[in-house]
């Protein structure tokens, strides 16, 4: 039984990835339903959460029916990062986790995300702070280094665990490739094989079949797989993702009406969470991959991703249902 902290997560916990604009509560809830065992929140600025900026201070709201579920918080300073743990525990997480991942050059130039692999002792520190900070168990989502000439990661995730980091995702990318060419899972493997780590060790990057994630089980020896683009527009890949690790089948993909079901009950949840404007906009990032494989629908998919009206949006969901409700997925 793999355990972040004193939390039980399953034997092979499927974790869905922090991702901004996509990891809010009604993709979580979703996610959930279809067997994620830990899902994580989209990531948020300590120091927009210190200003109490609203869109930060929005990404804070989690629901009983997620857990476990973690905030992720990301920031380089010092005081903005503890001061910010202070109000990510009244949101009530089950775990903290710290970015120190993301490529993006807006996060990189301030030294938070992937930019603090450029100072690992400031890494370590940042870690070792936040931890004496809190209760809550402090995890840390990292990439295998700023590029390929500096991946230390074997080094990073000693130190880290070292300071009481309770659990690592390793992203199998450098900075500097930032989701460009194929994942390389080997030194996350050299991570979790190394003999001095005891903390579980999660891999991330290109799981986007069943048995990729067999494989970074079983071949790279991994405690989990952290999920992220795989699961846009289909949470139903976490159910996949446990039959074929229980039976070594493939299920069956979900059917037209299950579709049309989840996008109906995603776009009014996110209505329901961010308002109407939002709550469409945001979720059409989705919709792609939820009617993935159907001949001919580009002219629905346009009217789904440009209508600024949900009434639009479900009419269009409706069609779709009564158009193509018996296509067979293969």
């Amino acid at each position: 039984m793999v355990k972040i902290g004193n939390i039980e997560v399953g034997t092979f916990p499927l974790l869905l990835a922090p991702m901004e604009d996509v990891s809010d509560p009604p993709f979580r809830a979703l996610c959930k339903e279809q067997g994620a065992d830990v899902v994580y929140t989209e990531f948020i600025s300590s120091e927009g959460l210190i200003r109490d900026a609203a869109k930060s201070v929005m990404k804070l709201d989690i629901y009983e029916k997620e857990r476990p579920v973690g905030i992720q918080i990301f920031g380089a300073n010092l005081d903005s990062m503890l001061r910010s743990v202070e109000i990510v525990e009244a949101s009530g997480p089950d775990i903290i986790d710290i970015n120190f991942g993301c490529p993006v050059k807006k996060v990189v130039s301030k030294g938070a995300g992937a930019g603090i692999l450029k100072n690992i002792d400031l890494m370590v520190s940042l870690t070792k702070a936040m931890v004496e900070h809190t209760n809550l168990p402090i995890t840390v989502k990292t990439r295998l280094g700023w590029d390929d000439n500096s991946i230390k990661i074997i080094e990073v995730a000693e130190r880290l665990q070292d300071v009481g980091c309770k659990a690592i995702s390793i992203h199998g990318r450098t900075r500097a490739q930032m989701y460009k060419g194929d994942a390389n899972w080997a030194p996350i493997a050299e991570v979790k094989n190394n003999p001095r780590m005891h903390i579980p060790v999660f891999g991330n990057g290109d799981v986007n079949t069943p048995e990729r994630a067999v494989e970074m089980r079983d071949k790279y020896g991994l405690d989990g797989a952290m999920i992220g683009r795989a699961s846009i527009g289909y949470p139903w890949f976490f159910r996949e993702v446990k039959h074929y690790i229980k039976t070594g089948e493939h299920l069956a993909p979900p059917t037209m009406t299950e579709r049309v079901e989840a996008a109906k009950r995603h776009l009014q949840m996110a209505i329901d969470w961010k308002g109407e404007r939002l709550g469409v906009f945001e979720t059409r990032r989705h919709y792609t991959n939820y009617f993935k494989g159907i001949p001919d629908f580009k002219q629905y998919r346009m009217r789904m991703v440009t209508s600024d009206d949900s009434v639009d949006v479900f009419k269009v969901f409706d069609e779709v249902a009564n158009t193509f409700g018996d296509y067979q997925f293969v």
